[in-house]
């Protein structure tokens, strides 16, 4: 038999030699034969053999599932591992595992996988957490109809993958929903709150608005959240797209009432009552669009209201009409006598109410005639409005030159009376104004020349060419100048002849006729006490030639050119007078009126 050399082994040794002593001696004591001795004991041998190999066999089998447990636990702790990502736990095991035996591996492998398996749970409950949250910000955002592909996948690898690379990728992808739904949801408030502006100016129903878009923009319950998904955004953008095309169709619509309603205040002189409702409106309806936000003033109630007004006004206009056409033919001849430009005849108020009366003319077609010849002459009064400023400067030297005249005919004009200087100082502004007299009218010929070229047309003065007046002018201007020439020559040798008279017969004093050779001119005080002489109005038929200036052509449109010949044929006589030569002609005619015959 097999001996084993543990004390056990050699107690159990003792104790079977012992017992087989004592067998052998009951066998003798039997008187059984060696043979039979030796066939009993090879069948002991045999049964020890076979409890030696059974168990064997169970040490093995318990080895076999020893190791199966351990190697089942190393592979759940490396999948735990895996799964988690613990990596500095598998120098740890190498190190135990080749210097341990299998009930010392399994000893120290179990905490380790208990302790993974808890890490698992908390972590799983991490993911799953998070999970939801995902799953929950992306249906709102993609509103419950679909997730994303991507994300399902990343979702399903969480038994394999519940690393902290894992995790921290859920949560920054966590974290990027988050911010997008925060972006979403401020968004939507920001378009709700214009909806909210654009249907208070509009006066439209906000909530029923936004319900059309999607019910939880106007929900009234905590629980249920306002939707931010890519239709709702987009039904908002329709909507305030909807609300500005139809504020905007709103704003242009009130304002053609509005520029309507002003046309018919101005035309009939409405009062400040009548324009009061709609003052603030006209206000509102200057501002740009975008800030146009006071609630409901462009609601159809007011559009209604200001339709209905215009409605009114106009009836009342097509009543008025006659009354109207007058008073706007009334503002045109106003306009054209401000301009100097002469009205068109054809709308004069005897034929605007022959037209009227006999209905052949809708008396709005011959107001709106009216209107665009009004137009028509403040446009041309722009392109007038260089030459017409000449005249006005060339009409002011003219009078300058009027009240020279007048004070080169005073007889007192160097005393030393209140106020002469003042006269004097303006006598020498006057003759330098009147030195230019001649260059200006040139100039405003050339510059008349220049209008009519370019327009086509004559420049017309009440009627009257002014490059026509201006003509004559001139020429009345030299026969005058001429007449004052001849006046002087003739003086001189009248002079001549008076100190030859002198010299032959000797001086003798003649009566001073200064009082009958010219009546005295008409005097006013001005504001500083001096006295400035009263302009002259010659008549056409007066002895003295008048210098036209276009206001003299006032009303001559047709008879023009006949004033102006019967005019050149009228008889001239002297002006700008001195004092001194006034006395001088008046001695050598022995005190007659200059033009009647000398007294022989």
């Amino acid at each position: 038999m097999l001996a084993i050399g543990s004390p056990a082994s050699v107690r159990t040794t003792t104790t079977c030699g012992a017992l087989l002593r004592e067998l052998e001696q009951i066998w003798n004591d039997i008187g059984e034969s060696e043979a039979e001795k030796d066939r009993m004991l090879l069948d002991l041998e045999r049964e020890c053999l076979e409890v030696y190999r059974r168990k064997v066999e169970e040490a093995a089998n318990a080895k076999a599932r020893l190791h199966q447990t351990v190697a089942a636990k190393e592979a759940e702790l490396a999948t735990l591992m895996a799964a988690l990502g613990e990596l500095n736990i598998h120098s740890q095991v190498q190190t135990e595992k080749r210097s341990t035996s299998l009930k010392e591996k399994l000893a120290s492998v179990t905490p380790l996988v208990e302790d993974l398996r808890m890490k698992k749970e908390e972590r799983m409950k991490q993911f799953s957490d998070m999970k939801a949250q995902i799953e929950k910000i992306s249906g709102e955002i993609s509103g419950y109809n679909h997730l994303n592909s991507a994300l399902i996948n990343s979702l399903t690898l969480e038994e394999q993958d519940l690393s902290l690379r894992k995790l921290t990728e859920f949560q920054t992808h966590l974290r990027t929903l988050q911010k997008e739904k925060s972006d979403r949801l401020h968004k939507v408030l920001e378009y709700v709150n214009e909806v909210h502006s654009l249907c208070g100016v509009l006066g439209l129903d906000f909530g029923q608005t936004v319900s059309d878009v999607h019910p939880s923009l106007h929900g009234t319950s905590l629980e249920q959240s306002t939707n931010i998904s890519n239709s709702t955004l987009e039904g908002l953008e329709q909507a305030i797209r909807k609300l500005k095309a139809e504020r905007k169709a709103r704003i242009q619509k009130l304002k053609d009432i509005i520029e309507s309603l002003f046309e018919l205040w101005n035309l009939m002189d409405s009062s400040k009552e009548e324009k009061g409702n709609f003052i603030r409106i006209t206000s509102i309806l200057r501002s740009p669009e975008p800030e146009i936000t006071e609630p409901g003033v462009l609601s159809t109630e007011i559009i209604e209201q200001a339709s209905s007004e215009l409605e009114r006004l106009t009836k009342l206009k097509a009543s008025r009409m006659k009354e109207l056409v007058i008073k706007r033919r009334s503002e045109l001849e106003e306009v054209c006598r401000i301009t100097h430009i002469e009205p068109d005849t054809s709308t004069a108020v005897e034929k605007a109410n022959a037209l009227i009366d006999s209905g052949l003319v809708d008396p709005s077609e011959l107001l709106a005639n009216i209107e665009a010849q009004i137009a028509k002459v403040k446009e041309e009064a722009v392109s007038r409005k260089e030459i017409m400023d000449r005249i006005d400067r060339w009409l002011s030297a003219c009078e300058e030159e009027s009240w020279l005249e007048d004070y080169n005919q005073d007889e007192n004009r160097y005393s030393a009376g209140r106020g002469a200087h003042i006269n004097l100082k303006r006598a020498e502004r006057a003759r330098v104004t009147v030195g230019k007299i001649p260059a200006i009218v040139d100039n405003l010929i050339n510059k008349t020349l220049a209008w009519e070229d370019e327009k086509k047309m004559m420049f017309l003065y009440d009627g009257a060419r002014l490059v026509s007046i201006l003509e004559d002018y001139k020429l009345t201007r030299q026969q005058k100048e001429e007449e004052k020439k001849r006046y002087r020559d003739q003086k001189k040798l009248q002079d001549l002849l008076l100190t030859e008279k002198e010299a032959m017969y000797g001086s003798k004093p003649s009566p001073k006729r200064s009082n009958s050779f010219r009546k005295p001119n008409g005097y006013r005080a001005n504001g500083n006490g001096s006295m400035t002489p009263t302009p002259r109005r010659n008549s056409v038929g007066s002895p003295t030639p008048e210098l036209l200036t276009p206001r003299s052509y006032s009303g001559r449109q047709n008879g023009y050119f006949k004033e102006m010949r019967r005019l050149s044929t009228a008889p001239l006589n002297f002006v700008a007078i001195s004092k001194e030569d006034t006395m001088s002609y008046a001695s050598v005619y022995g005190g007659s009126e200059p033009g009647s015959p000398p007294q022989g």
